[in-house]
Formats: structure tokens, C-alpha cells, sequence
């Protein structure tokens, strides 16, 4: 009899927040453009705006929409090694065998990874707004952690006194 296979791996993204994040970005590239414009038609009286000025107003809004669009830089990957996880600014690359449990609660904003040492990891990729993908990849992500907990059974301590 063939062994069982090990579940197939996840990679998630949030999709509802990327298309947010693009759609404000374009935005604000639409509105800074339009004020470069419009830039050196308006004086002060005491500046006058010249086009310098107006270069610096569109790289101004290119800035900010790569900023906006920062937001939605999240992802996770997961396979029988671990977990990798971007979320904003930060990486993490968690081994199985340090995970306790993958949490979706019910009104929870995202997942996360609640670790042996009691953190908890937020996975900005799998999000409540993905609706039927998030719930796949949760659905992935403890598939992926039961198969890791299967191969590796934790020795259980023989204790004189229970734990509480």
C-alpha cells in the first residue's frame, strides 16, 4: 500500500486588498498628475511654480501610490519544510514543528500561526474579505500542519504532577 501523500502546498495572496491597494494608487497618480498640471496656472503671488515643480508633484504621487501600494504586498507560502510568510514590511520563515495551531476565528481579520511559545504570527495574506480563498488556504495551512504533526509525534513527558 502506497505511503499518503503529503498535502499539496499553499500560496496565498490577498486578492480583494491588492485590487484596493491598485485601484488608490492609480488614484492618487490620476490626482497628483492633474495638480502638476494645473500646477503652473496658479501663483501665489510671491512663488511662482515653474516646471520643476510640476515634475516633482508627479514623482510625488508615484511615490505615494508605491507607498499605498505596499499595503498589499503580503503573501504566504507554505509546503512540509514550513511556513514563509511577507506580510508588510516583515518576513517570517516559521518551521512546522514550532507551530501549535493555524487560527481563523470567526471575527478575525486575518489568520495567524499560534507558536509552541504562545506568540502568534498574523498571516496578512489570507484575509476574512478573500471570503472562499482565504478559508482554502487555512483549510491548506492545517492540512500542511496535521500531516507535519502526524510524521512527528511530540513525546508526551511523564509527569508526577499534571499540568494545568
Amino acid at each position: 500500500m502506497p505511503a499518503d501523500p503529503t498535502p499539496s502546498p499553499v500560496s496565498a495572496v490577498p486578492r480583494r486588498l491588492r485590487v484596493i491597494t491598485a485601484l488608490m494608487a492609480a488614484g492618487l497618480v490620476l490626482v497628483m498628475s492633474v495638480v502638476a498640471v494645473l500646477l503652473k496656472e496658479s501663483t501665489t503671488g510671491v512663488v511662482s511654480f515653474r516646471t520643476a515643480d510640476q515634475v516633482a508633484m508627479v514623482g510625488l504621487g508615484i511615490a505615494m501610490g508605491a507607498g499605498v501600494m505596499l499595503l498589499g504586498r503580503s503573501r504566504v507560502d507554505a509546503d512540509a519544510d514550513g511556513v514563509r510568510i511577507r506580510n508588510v514590511v516583515i518576513n517570517h520563515e516559521v518551521p512546522w514543528s514550532a507551530v501549535h495551531a493555524v487560527r481563523f476565528d470567526q471575527h478575525s481579520p486575518w489568520a495567524s500561526l499560534l507558536l509552541g511559545n504562545d506568540d502568534e504570527v498574523a498571516i496578512g495574506a489570507v484575509q476574512a474579505a478573500d471570503g472562499e480563498r482565504a478559508l482554502t488556504a487555512v483549510r491548506g495551512l492545517r492540512a500542511l500542519l496535521a500531516d507535519h504533526q502526524a510524521r512527528n509525534p511530540v513525546p508526551q513527558e511523564e509527569l508526577l504532577y499534571p499540568r494545568e
